[in-house]
């Protein structure tokens, strides 16, 4: 990922059916209101709410300037930025912050080599801007240690079925967070996204999408 200082391309290059980088856009900003999206001047999605994600959309390896308007309007981006789209990738970009320091940061959806189809694949990343460092656990088990603001684990191989999740305050038995019913399903990978307020509205919870690592080929 880097930015340039100009870039005069002024249209979305969607990309050929034999080609593979996808991106999906992901509302974490616990504040902002939703937002429009737009990539190169062109709208790409309207009314993005938050802990909402766009689909994921297919574009060729190349710079492109991503802004966000509050929905509706078009006169100062709350974000304006440049990202470069490695090929053959797939990335979900998140919308992060509170509303005064919004920004955009990009998760690799990386697919593992020699994968286990009889597993499940799960990662943990912290979207919320003010929880501490988290400890992840699955049916009490812990999976992940001491997770900061904005930090991505790895993948973890677990076996395909329901799971409780608890977000407990790193090093701690302090649990601020207990999800029930987190299906998972063998041979897909699932990030689950801390997002919400530790302490204040909107609460902390997680989201737990499928990863388009799973289906994208």
């Amino acid at each position: 990922m880097f930015n340039l200082p100009c870039f005069n391309e002024n249209k979305v290059k969607f990309r050929k059916s034999d080609e593979k980088s996808h991106i999906r856009i992901l509302h974490a900003s616990p504040d902002a209101p939703a937002v429009d999206i737009y990539i190169n001047d062109n709208l790409i999605y309207k009314g993005l709410s938050y802990k909402s994600f766009t689909e994921y959309m297919p574009l060729i390896s190349m710079v492109y300037n991503i802004k966000v308007f509050p929905t509706g309007k078009k006169d100062v981006p709350l974000i304006n930025k440049f990202f470069f789209i490695p090929p053959n990738s797939i990335y979900t970009i998140a919308a992060t912050n509170f509303l005064k320091n919004i920004a955009l940061f990009p998760i690799l959806d990386k697919k593992l080599d020699n994968k286990n189809p009889n597993k499940a694949y799960v990662r943990f990343v912290h979207l919320s801007p003010n929880a501490p460092k988290l400890d992840f656990y699955m049916n009490g088990k812990k999976i992940f240690n001491s997770i900061g603001y904005k930090n991505i684990t790895n993948y973890s191989a677990v076996a395909p079925k329901n799971y409780t999740l608890n977000l407990k305050i790193s090093n701690t038995e302090n649990t601020i967070l207990t999800s029930p019913n987190a299906n998972l399903k063998a041979d897909k990978y699932y990030t689950v996204y801390a997002v919400g307020l530790a302490n204040g509205k909107p609460s902390l919870q997680v989201l737990i999408p499928l990863d388009g690592n799973s289906y994208i080929r």
